[in-house]
């Protein structure tokens, strides 16, 4: 049965026999492919979300140092999980080559990519975590709460100034009536928690305006 393709790309280095092999069985994959062997010719690796390494031509040193280069995709290396290679992947998967197996993780590795994509978000130069609630910096992280996460992706996103009243409002809810002291409070534990791990006193500002990143 042919199974619609989904929306990725899969660049796919093999041997003849390996690239022909998948050829043959294109019509059951779940993603796009373009096979190759030539390490040399000019690939725009943009276009494709997942790199497939089949370890009969690993022994390429120019096809090494070009996987070795690419970074933010997904790496999948077909062949024997014991064998020594100068580069890192993400999944292995052993001969004989399981069509099912291959389209499923796939799938999966590209479901977790993008489930990781959307939940992260770049903010200057810290990484917040909605997922995991961690606001990082390098190699070094503090952990956050869900009224914090808000707080940051609320005034990250808003490209003005805003109003104690405003994010009471817009993270609890609240009526612009209320006390606007819980917003005062919170924001000035998450400062200290920025500042006593990263020794950041700038990220949020606070002006007559409001308060901003």
């Amino acid at each position: 049965m042919h199974n619609q393709k989904a929306k990725f790309n899969v660049l796919c280095f093999g041997s003849n026999n390996f690239n022909c092999s998948l050829k043959e069985l294109k019509e059951y994959l779940v993603f796009n492919s373009l096979f190759i062997k030539d390490a040399s010719k000019n690939l725009e690796f943009e276009n494709y979300n997942i790199v497939l390494i089949d370890e009969d031509i690993i022994e390429d040193p120019k096809l090494i140092e070009l996987i070795s280069k690419v970074d933010n995709k997904i790496k999948i290396f077909v062949g024997k999980a014991s064998r020594k290679l100068n580069f890192k992947y993400d999944l292995n998967i052993e001969k004989p080559l399981s069509i099912n197996e291959l389209n499923k993780k796939v799938i999966k590795l590209i479901a977790g990519r993008e489930f990781h994509k959307n939940s992260t978000i770049e903010i200057k130069s810290y990484i917040l975590d909605k997922n995991e609630k961690k606001f990082r910096k390098n190699e070094s992280f503090i952990y956050i709460t869900e009224k914090e996460v808000k707080l940051l992706e609320l005034l990250y996103f808003e490209k003005k100034p805003l109003s104690r009243k405003e994010i009471l409002k817009k993270v609890w809810n609240y009526s612009s009536e209320a006390d606007t002291h819980t917003v005062e409070t919170h924001i000035y534990r998450l400062r200290k928690k920025i500042l006593d791990k990263f020794n950041d006193s700038q990220l949020i500002s606070n002006t007559q305006q409001g308060y901003s990143i």
